[in-house]
């Protein structure tokens, strides 16, 4: 049957993740929803991952099958865009082979995390504000012993239902831009909360209560109860999804 991927952006902070839940809305299941409807059929959506509730998207890939009657993505992405709410915008929806798959075949994830220590009514929706000035370089330091690793335990929610904790970090790196202090991250897959982990106790690094080897103490223990509070998910954006060329038709 035929697959489509959709690329598609929004702010995360009416709906309880990406994932269906009996909670609330999600993002998940307003997509599935508005394309059931335009297409007068039930169709179910497939993520690139989860992202949890208040986390914010500027491109998350999803896929769903359709071998009915054809559609020309560009209208489609227009009745989509009609249809969905003004906090979910859909960018396009491309063919790719069947075997595709929005989850599986993703080779990377990117992250960003938004930091202030500047009162701005403007942006407090999209920031976490500190009450003091992080030490980048501190923080960066640890970054680079994030990359050492592979199993990141420490970092995530408990009683998940993965079948491994490994991951692999390629980018890791805080930067200051005018008042705004930045934290990108780059691997191959991420468990749940983990980003919002890592920042949280790359953040007593940058107050000057944690240190390389106690880092790497937290690293090494596997437990989630040793690292630092989860930063809030709302200065959370998932950036970018990237696939192998070879997945288009």
């Amino acid at each position: 049957m035929p697959r489509f991927f959709i690329t598609l952006s929004y702010n995360g902070k009416n709906y309880v993740g990406w994932q269906v839940q009996p909670n609330g809305m999600s993002v998940q299941q307003a997509l599935q929803d508005a394309l059931s409807t335009i297409l007068r059929q039930e169709v179910t959506v497939v993520g690139a991952g989860r992202t949890d509730a208040g986390v914010h998207a500027r491109e998350m890939m999803a896929h769903f099958d359709w071998g009915e009657s054809p559609f020309l993505p560009g209208d489609l992405v227009h009745k989509l865009n009609n249809f969905l709410p003004k906090d979910i915008s859909i960018s396009a929806i491309r063919q790719v082979h069947p075997d595709a798959h929005a989850r599986f075949s993703a080779v990377s994830r990117t992250y960003k995390y938004y930091v202030t220590t500047v009162k701005d009514p403007f942006l407090h929706e999209y920031t976490y504000r500190l009450f003091f000035h992080p030490d980048l370089e501190a923080m960066n330091i640890l970054c680079g012993v994030l990359k050492e690793y592979t199993d990141f335990t420490s970092f995530s929610k408990l009683h998940t239902d993965v079948k491994t904790n490994n991951c692999r970090i390629e980018y890791a790196r805080w930067e200051k831009k005018g008042e705004l202090y930045e934290f990108t991250v780059c691997a191959d897959r991420f468990l749940r909360n983990m980003v919002r982990a890592i920042v949280g106790t790359l953040l007593e690094a940058g107050r000057g209560r944690l240190d390389e080897q106690g880092f790497r103490h937290i690293i090494e223990a596997r437990n989630r109860n040793v690292a630092g509070d989860s930063a809030p998910g709302h200065a959370l954006f998932l950036e970018k999804v990237t696939y192998p060329d070879n997945i288009w038709l």
